[in-house]
């Protein structure tokens, strides 16, 4: 019978230690019409969170500019533009310094666009417990006129280094069929820790198959 109990309770433990180790790093959200500091951004703020990690005191603002005529790039078949951006900054001394962005776009589009990140896929963790944040971002860009897939992109970072995952999601074209769903994950995904690797396929295939908007 004790030995029993003994089974029970390491298997809570560990159960216990697993959830722990899942669990994200506390966030603080911030107010996007009030933003601690005087940055320059571009779009409409989608995400805005701070933390602290070993490298100290975070802010990722994640912004879209839904669709428009973009003047900076050339329309030589009238279409529209979509971009996204996301940005971190290592504040110190009240001070905001940006050490990464990532930017992509869809331009000069005749057909239907989009350059957007997927719903409830933004996500700061510490999956291989290291005090270093992980930053998960995953969005979809297209101009298509038919129900062909999107591209969709996973990029992670950890500190200055930078991991992607790529390719396109999935659509339904009949009762049985289906097109899209493949991907590559670049050599730092390749080689990192498996951790990374497995929470990017349950992220892929979470959100693999396309949405429609109604």
């Amino acid at each position: 019978m004790k030995k029993q109990l003994l089974n029970l309770s390491l298997a809570i433990l560990l159960c216990s230690l697993t959830a722990l180790g899942q669990t994200p790093i506390k966030l603080t959200q911030l107010d996007s019409n009030k933003l601690p500091f005087d940055i320059k951004l571009e779009g409409k703020i989608k995400n805005a969170v701070r933390w602290t990690d070993s490298l100290g005191d975070n802010m990722v603002i994640t912004t879209e500019t839904g669709i428009f005529q973009n003047k900076k790039f050339r329309h030589e078949e009238d279409g529209n533009d979509a971009e996204l951006f996301a940005y971190h900054f290592l504040i110190s001394k009240d001070e905001a310094k940006q050490t990464w962005k990532v930017y992509d776009f869809i331009k000069d589009c005749p057909l239907d666009i989009e350059a957007s990140f997927i719903k409830n896929t933004f996500q700061v963790t510490d999956l291989n417990k290291d005090g270093v944040a992980e930053i998960w971002l995953m969005y979809k860009t297209v101009c298509h006129g038919d129900v062909s897939p999107c591209d969709m992109k996973i990029i992670m970072y950890q500190g200055p280094q930078k991991f992607a995952m790529r390719g396109k999601n999935k659509v339904k074209i009949s009762d049985r069929d289906y097109v899209g769903g493949e991907y590559k994950f670049d050599p730092a995904f390749s080689s990192g820790p498996k951790e990374f690797l497995e929470f990017a396929k349950k992220l892929w295939q979470k959100n693999i198959m396309q949405t429609w908007s109604k």
